[in-house]
């Protein structure tokens, strides 16, 4: 009983100390998604970027938009590919995986 309740307290203590580092990561990665963006992604004066939806690639769109990662990121890439450029932002939520909540969460991250 009691190695069961010093192994359980060593993981609690190990992912503990592992949590701040792995923190200090994510956004040392998103700077690095962003410095590679550049023509797609322009920075305003209130450090918010705003991205392309027309020229964006999917790691530009996934690194710039809140709750989109990779795959919504590519559908997005995919249906610009099939349909043709967006002549609205809001044309977004006609691809699928992105609803009205989504799209309107990141309208300030967004441009034609």
């Amino acid at each position: 009983m009691l190695n069961r309740t010093l192994q359980a307290m060593t993981f609690v203590l190990s992912v503990g100390l592992a949590l701040p580092v792995m923190a200090s990561v994510a956004p040392a990665q998103e700077k690095a998604a962003l410095a590679e963006a550049p023509a797609a992604v322009r920075s305003q004066g209130d450090n918010t970027a705003q991205v392309s939806i027309n020229h964006a690639t999917a790691q530009e769109l996934a690194a710039v938009m809140n709750g989109v990662g990779i795959k919504k990121a590519e559908s997005i890439v995919s249906y610009r590919e099939k349909y043709g450029p967006f002549t609205q932002v809001d044309q977004l939520k006609e691809v699928p995986g992105m609803g009205n909540t989504l799209v309107e969460r990141n309208l300030s991250h967004l441009k034609l």
